[in-house]
């Protein structure tokens, strides 16, 4: 073996890892097992919220209220059936009554009333069957939650004459947190073998497959330490806990394809272990860790909002991509350097065609060869003519590929925002089911009130006086109230339409546009959801900025060219119409709800549609780096445009495609969730990694690039300067290479004399 020094120069990591490789994977597994036990109880620790905006005004009220006038803030409600006998019925009543007395004296539970007490006709249902008991728990969603399971089971099931279901508020973000839990454990049972299937598939050798899944795992256990660290200083919401399954496999297996294939590429043209990790740390290494970057620059942009539900999948996502990163470069040298030829060992896909024959020769140079021809397609062909025919026919495939994108994404003109509430859920959650019930048989809107806060020194005919105004207001059915205590007041104000439809949303700004002799302030569904979307709309613009102010600047130190940056930024952009139209279409329409088993709300939640853009832009770009990487490679050694991009493409399709089909593989086992938002998250997800993948990778970049020609790598000489001094290089790039040598060669693939160039010039891109 040659010296630590000899060959190609390495990273100071890389011969740290290089040269002890045994310590290097030691450290790691004590570092993975530390992250074991750091991460042990995240999910309990996290919250089930985080869609509102804690500096809004129907968040300064909600607090209020909740600690000023807890019994008409009620978060737990007991749903009493009465059968045939009826709610007014003697024993029935005598039950309901100790009921009622026995949750009064529970611990962390106050505020509690019943309709058998009040006689209120909003807690009793129309047909005179079911009634309510309604509390309070106190405390955070965690000590709530913890009550909750708590007393729940004493009080759910039969009592003498009445059947009680629990829900209310406190039993839906329990049940959804609960659930969640439930379905990423399943996802994760289903998710890791099929990936492994794949990757074996892809790899050929089931030693090579471990080793990206490998890398996923790491990742995944340390950024579960990172969010049980996180949630000792801030909120963290459950739901990222599903983003750091998706991508600490998803991106550990890209990077890690990207490495594995490259390393068994040098091996298979003759470098010894050491120089071909060398080789491999200074291109697609290099290639991965500016990936990396572009990803969460992407997923960093949702820090700018002020939901925790948003910030949650931001820190999420920035731990698990760049632990990620690290596993790869740090973890893979280290495992390769060990593993040297035998990375090929276990074809599994040799031993299924000709079974025992030819076991012997998985080490073999030949074999490293087919292996590495077996990881994307290395020989190209049906990429050769695939490309081939798009550049011969770029104006049609780019207009044709534009217009369909365009219009897949049309039905997303027509989105309606919403709150996440119990329709989340599944049809068979019991806090969903007393939801169902409150709809469907009990008069108003339950949970669809408006609460308007009054501070400040008032008379009771000021209090009248602006009752009588907000009950001329249009859409307004009742209101109650005031009730007072110390300084504040309270008015109840019940609309005539949807909870949060735009009526109610409208009926909000008038209240808190309606003149008062003291401070007002509204609160309620409606209220939340006015304020998530003006946050929201707010910030976007900031989001949107950073996103695409850095990926221009990366782009550009990549390839030094103005134009490349700004068709990344658009055919990005453009690749995630189809996931947009979708998630309307299916989600909002309920197309498909019966088969993908949810409940239609008739909207989206509000968070939703930004953090899906900020994953799949990030995703995007992933892709769009390793790809772009090679092509500009070749570029710089050829000076041919066509023959870059085409080469470019030939060389990381059958990868990139691969790669989209196990992350796909992945956000669908997490699409296959019980929750709707959960499902909306993944599917879309899924649904856009594969359109990004294989049409525009496929057919829109290389049909734009051809269309742009020699004027896409134009830089102004500033540029040209900065890039030079500041841009991506793997160090001197052999001129064009003459004439005769590409004469022929045009986008064929599969010739030795290319893979050996290939080989020679080391390209940036793994």
């Amino acid at each position: 073996m040659s010296d630590v020094n000899s060959g190609p120069r390495l990273g100071g990591w890389t011969r740290f890892v290089t040269a002890r490789p045994r310590l290097s994977l030691l450290f790691a597994l004590v570092v993975t097992a530390l992250a074991v036990f750091a991460g042990s109880g995240v999910a309990d620790r996290m919250g089930s919220g985080g869609w509102e905006d804690p500096e809004a005004q129907s968040t300064y009220a909600t607090e209020v209220l909740n600690r000023e006038f807890p019994a008409a803030r009620p978060n737990l409600l007991l749903l009493v059936e009465s059968g045939p006998a009826g709610v007014d019925d003697p024993a029935v009543a005598a039950e309901a009554a100790r009921l009622t007395e026995r949750l009064a004296r529970e611990k962390g539970v106050t505020g509690v009333g019943s309709y058998w007490q009040t006689k209120s006709p909003a807690l009793r249902a129309e047909d005179g069957r079911e009634a309510l008991i309604a509390a309070r728990i106190e405390g955070d969603e965690k000590a709530a939650g913890e009550v909750l399971e708590r007393i729940a089971p004493e009080y759910r099931g039969t009592h003498g004459p009445v059947k009680i279901s629990v829900g209310g508020p406190v039993a839906v973000m329990h049940d959804m947190q609960t659930i969640i839990q439930e379905d990423l454990l399943r996802a994760e049972m289903i998710a890791l073998p099929v990936t492994l299937v794949l990757l074996v598939m892809v790899f050929g050798s089931a030693v090579a497959a471990l080793l990206p899944l490998g890398i996923g795992i790491v990742a995944i256990l340390g950024t579960n330490a990172v969010l049980r660290g996180l949630t000792e200083f801030t909120d963290v919401s459950v739901f990222a806990q599903n983003l750091t399954t998706a991508l600490g496999l998803g991106l550990a297996i890209d990077y890690a394809l990207f490495i594995v294939r490259r390393f068994r590429e040098e091996l298979a043209g003759g470098s010894d272990t050491r120089e071909a990790i060398g080789t491999t740390v200074r291109t697609a290494g290099r290639t991965v860790l500016f990936s990396a970057l572009t990803v969460a620059v992407s997923l960093a942009a949702m820090l700018v909002f002020p939901q925790y539900f948003l910030r949650s999948f931001a820190y999420a996502g920035i731990a698990v991509v760049l632990l990620a990163a690290a596993a790869a470069l740090v973890l893979l040298p280290a495992a390769l350097m060990l593993l040297g030829e035998r990375v090929n060992a276990l074809d599994l896909r040799r031993l299924l065609r000709r079974g025992s024959k030819d076991r012997t020769d998985s080490s073999s140079p030949s074999s490293s060869a087919a292996g590495s021809g077996s990881t994307g397609d290395t020989d190209g062909a049906g990429w050769g003519g695939l490309v081939a025919l798009v550049m011969r026919r770029a104006p049609v495939f780019a207009v044709a590929t534009s217009a369909g994108l365009v219009l897949l994404g049309l039905p997303f003109l027509g989105v309606k925002f919403g709150p996440a509430d119990d329709r989340q859920l599944p049809l068979t959650a019991e806090s969903h089911v007393v939801q169902q019930h409150l709809r469907d048989g009990f008069p108003g809107s339950p949970g669809g009130s408006l609460d308007v806060l009054a501070e400040g020194a008032a008379t009771s005919a000021q209090y009248a006086e602006y009752r009588t105004r907000v009950e001329a207001l249009p859409g307004v059915l009742r209101v109650d109230g005031p009730l007072v205590s110390a300084g504040h007041a309270v008015f109840t104000v019940l609309p005539e339409e949807e909870a949060v439809g735009e009526e109610s949303q409208r009926l909000v700004r008038e209240l808190r546009a309606e003149p008062a002799p003291f401070d007002t302030s509204v609160s309620g569904a409606a209220a939340m959801l006015v304020d998530s979307k003006d946050a929201i709309g707010d910030r976007l613009p900031y989001a949107a900025a950073i996103i695409a102010v850095v990926t221009l600047l990366l782009v550009f130190l990549l390839t030094g060219s103005v134009l490349i940056p700004l068709q990344a930024v658009v055919l990005n952009g453009l690749s995630l119409t189809a996931m947009f139209g979708a998630v309307v279409w299916v989600f909002q329409e309920g197309h498909l709800s019966g088969p993908l088993s949810f409940t239609s709300t008739g909207d989206i939640e509000t968070t939703l549609p930004v953090l899906m853009f900020c994953v799949a832009f990030g995703l995007s770009m992933d892709y769009g780096v390793f790809l772009l990487s090679r092509i500009k490679e070749e570029y710089d050694r050829t000076g041919d445009h066509e023959h870059a991009v085409a080469h470019g493409l030939r060389r990381t399709g059958g990868l990139i495609t691969a790669a989209a089909v196990i992350l796909a593989v992945v956000m669908v086992a997490i699409g296959a969730s019980r929750v709707t938002n959960t499902k909306m998250l993944g599917l879309g997800i899924a649904l856009a990694v594969v359109m990004d993948a294989m049409v525009v990778r496929s057919l829109l970049v290389p049909s734009v690039m051809k269309l742009t020609g020699r004027a896409t790598w134009w830089a102004p000489a500033p540029l040209r300067a900065f890039h030079a001094r500041f841009g991506l290089s793997e160090g001197e790039i052999p001129g064009p290479a003459p004439a005769e040598r590409l004469a022929g060669e045009g986008i064929v693939e599969g010739r030795d004399d290319d893979r050996d160039r290939d080989r020679d010039n080391v390209p940036v891109g793994g």
